[in-house]
C-alpha cells in the first residue's frame, strides 16, 4: 500500500503546486504586464471617483443621455453577478410586453422621432451587460440628446462619429459606440 500511496501523494502535491499555484500566478502576471487596464476591470475614473467600467453597461434613464442596450439581469439592470439573458423567445408574451414597453418609453422620450427604432434599443443581449450600442441606435437618439442639451443634431452626430469604433478585425460584428464613454464626453462638452 505504501508503494502506491506515497507516489500518488507526491504527484498530487506536485500537480497541485504547478496547476493550482504556479500556472495561475504566471497567467495573472502576464495579464497584468500585457493588459494592465483590462486586468483592473477597465474602470473609468472621473474627478477621482470610479464612474463605471468600459466593459459593463450602465443604466442611463435621463433624456439628456444616450441610453444603452436593455439589460436582462435582475433584480437590477447591468448586474454583473447575474449575467445572462432572459431566455425568453420572440413569441413569449413577457418578452413581447417588455419590447412594447421599451418602444413606448423611446417614443415618449422623443415623440417627434419617426425613424425606425433599432433592435438593440428594445432587446437585451445574451449577457445582459453590453456596454456598446450600434451606430444606428446612437444616431436614433441624436435628436433627443441635441434638444435636451441645447446642441445641434450635427454636433451630436459628430460626437457619435468621433467615439465610434470599427468592426472587430475590420470585418467581424458592426461598428459601435461605448455608451459610457459617449455620455462622459457629452458631460465634458467634447
Amino acid at each position: 500500500m505504501k508503494l502506491i500511496l506515497r507516489p500518488a501523494l507526491v504527484l498530487f502535491a506536485v500537480l497541485t503546486l504547478i496547476c493550482g499555484v504556479l500556472y495561475p500566478l504566471t497567467v495573472t502576471a502576464i495579464g497584468y504586464l500585457a493588459f494592465p487596464q483590462q486586468m483592473a476591470g477597465s474602470l473609468v475614473q472621473r474627478d477621482g471617483q470610479t464612474v463605471g467600467s468600459m466593459l459593463i453597461g450602465q443604466a442611463f434613464y435621463s433624456p439628456q443621455y444616450f441610453w444603452g442596450r436593455p439589460s436582462a439581469t435582475s433584480p437590477m439592470p447591468n448586474n454583473a453577478t447575474a449575467s445572462g439573458g432572459s431566455n425568453l423567445g420572440p413569441s413569449n408574451p413577457v418578452q413581447i410586453d417588455a419590447v412594447k414597453g421599451r418602444i413606448d418609453a423611446l417614443k415618449a422620450a422623443d415623440p417627434a422621432n419617426a425613424a425606425p427604432i433599432p433592435v438593440d434599443l428594445v432587446s437585451a443581449s445574451g449577457s445582459g451587460l453590453d456596454p456598446e450600442i450600434s451606430l444606428a441606435a446612437a444616431y436614433y437618439q441624436a435628436g433627443r440628446i441635441a434638444r435636451e442639451r441645447k446642441l445641434t443634431v450635427k454636433q451630436v452626430r459628430s460626437m457619435i462619429a468621433q467615439y465610434s469604433q470599427a468592426q472587430y478585425f475590420g470585418f467581424f460584428g458592426e461598428p459601435r459606440v461605448n455608451v459610457l464613454k459617449l455620455n462622459l464626453a457629452l458631460d465634458q462638452g467634447r
